[in-house]
């Protein structure tokens, strides 16, 4: 039997298994999903980090049980996960407390205090507010702070990905593509960063002990391989190489084949993203970096809506409890039976727009979310297509951000992530960018782009570029509708354009009267 690739993707709600062939085709895949999060306390959101092993480990026998044929053809495994949600565990690799995930909202007390040379370098470079927001959004700081004794028996402080990497292999060794959160890392030279260097910020504001952080591994090399206790808790074979990858979201822009400037990776996951791949580093919002691709060397500049497509979720809890019950019982995604709802509805959604900021970003500190030009015509289908006109405007902004500091122009966009199995979904980004839209053959695009870098790593293939030529597949393409496009190039110039400025001194006041929080 031809060899196989295994393509362990674990993200906020689920961990999947997939196995590919060497041609990108999806042989067998199981899924199982657990509860994104336990949250204690208002806005935190923590997960115990052995669902995830326990989770792998049920997902490889499962896979080995009901595919042993292409089980025991494993050439080599490679791990994509979540970005931003750390672990900390001790010697052993037991984790010390719930990992807090990237969703979680509580803050810390700053940590950096400047001296007054570079207090005057900040002021007038104007990040003091991104210093001081990013300081207290470090959850490292948050534990340093509130559970000292924690700190003081963390031996390793990892993504999810560097634990499962660790439970699979027993090295405490991790891609540098998976470095994405609030940690010291130096996202232009791609390495621990150096406190004593003038101006590294992220190892004054994370001061983690270098110690506490596990050896960084290009991606596309081995990390280690199955260890003997693995291989029993897992049906994996001992031995087998574990090929480091990067995060979901690196992975997937891969896995759609994004390789250069000109073209760009559509997330529609639980946050909105559009990314591309550059040679160069780049910062598309200022003082936000370009994260490390999975293509060694290369770098990936990304514009994140956070909590994007999220608001699906948050839609159908408020307003589609009946369309969510119908696609229960046909067993179907929810957003095929959503569609129905976006064909009733007109482009520009009768008036409404909104801007979706449900949780603020870097570039909009102060943002919350709005949705203006409501009248007694709305109906629910008015309010869901502008949520999806809204994210994709947004998106379109992230583009042209991106478009600035590269001097390259965008021509194409291919699309990832659960909200992309929606046609209609599809054919609105189509529209407000104005530009052909392509959808993978699988919408396994992050284990795609992890098994991709596994083959390479493994020999199956000289060059990652190769891998990329026989394991990306495009399936439907979504060409602009001119009549659309016109409309939503008016709407996004003339409205959504100018809505943060214009709103940004309410949500001041808001938080100022009201007391609601960042």
């Amino acid at each position: 039997m031809q060899k196989t690739i295994l393509s362990v993707d674990c993200g906020t709600q689920s961990l999947r298994g997939v196995l590919f062939s060497l041609t990108g085709e999806v042989l067998a895949i199981e899924k199982i999903r657990f509860e994104p999060y336990v949250s204690e306390k208002p806005g935190w959101a923590e997960q115990d980090p052995e669902i995830y092993w326990a989770t792998l480990t049920t997902v490889c026998e499962k896979l080995k049980k009901l595919h042993p044929g292409y089980f025991n053809a494993i050439a080599g495994i490679g791990v994509t996960t979540i970005r931003d949600s750390m672990v900390n565990v001790d010697r052993n690799g037991n984790p010390l407390r719930k990992a807090i995930m990237w969703l979680d909202q509580r803050k810390a007390a700053p940590v950096y205090n400047p001296g007054l040379g570079m207090k005057i370098v900040i002021k007038a470079i104007g990040i003091g507010d991104s210093l001081d927001k990013a300081q207290r959004d470090g959850k490292c700081n948050w534990i340093k702070q509130n559970e000292p004794e924690i700190w003081t028996q963390t031996d390793k402080y990892l993504q999810v990905s560097g634990f499962l990497n660790y439970r699979l292999t027993g090295k405490f060794s991790e891609s540098v593509a998976s470095q994405i959160g609030h940690i010291p890392f130096d996202y232009k030279k791609q390495k621990w960063g150096n406190a004593k260097e003038l101006v590294a910020f992220s190892s004054k504001i994370y001061p983690i002990e270098k110690s506490k952080l596990p050896e960084l591994i290009r991606p596309g090399e081995i990390i280690g391989k199955i260890t003997d206790v693995a291989a029993g808790a897992t049906g994996l074979p001992a031995g087998l190489p574990v090929i480091a990858c990067g995060s979901d979201r690196g992975c997937s822009t891969v896995g759609v084949g994004v390789l250069s400037a000109d073209m760009a990776s559509l997330s529609f996951g639980t946050a909105a993203t559009i990314q591309t791949t550059s040679h160069v580093y780049l910062e598309p919002i200022r003082f936000m970096p370009s994260y490390p691709a999975v293509l060694p060397g290369m770098f990936n500049p990304e514009v994140e809506i956070y909590r994007g497509f999220w608001m699906i979720s948050w839609f159908i809890k408020e307003f589609a409890h009946n369309e969510a019950a119908e696609a229960a019982r046909r067993n179907i995604p929810v957003e095929e039976v959503l569609d129905e709802l976006l064909k009733q509805s007109l482009p520009g959604s009768m008036g409404l727009v909104v801007q979706p900021f449900w949780s603020p970003g870097l570039s909009e500190p102060a943002a919350k979310g709005a949705i203006i030009g409501f009248g007694d015509v709305h109906k629910k289908q008015h309010i869901y297509r502008a949520i999806i006109e809204g994210l994709a405007f947004a998106l379109l902004e992230g583009k042209e951000k991106i478009e600035r500091v590269s001097k390259v122009k965008i021509g194409k966009i291919a699309v990832s992530g659960g909200a992309s199995q929606s046609d209609e979904i599809c054919q609105i980004a189509a529209d407000v960018f104005n530009l052909t839209l392509v959808r993978s053959s699988t919408v396994e695009t992050s284990a795609l782009g992890a098994a991709i870098i596994t083959a390479k790593g493994v020999g199956e293939y000289t060059t990652f570029r190769e891998a990329i030529k026989n394991m990306v597949h495009y399936g439907k393409e979504f060409k602009p509708n001119k009549n659309n496009v016109e409309i939503y190039k008016q709407l996004y110039k003339n409205v959504y354009k100018k809505m943060y400025k214009k709103l940004e001194p309410f949500y001041h006041e808001i938080r100022k009267i009201t007391g609601y929080p960042e």
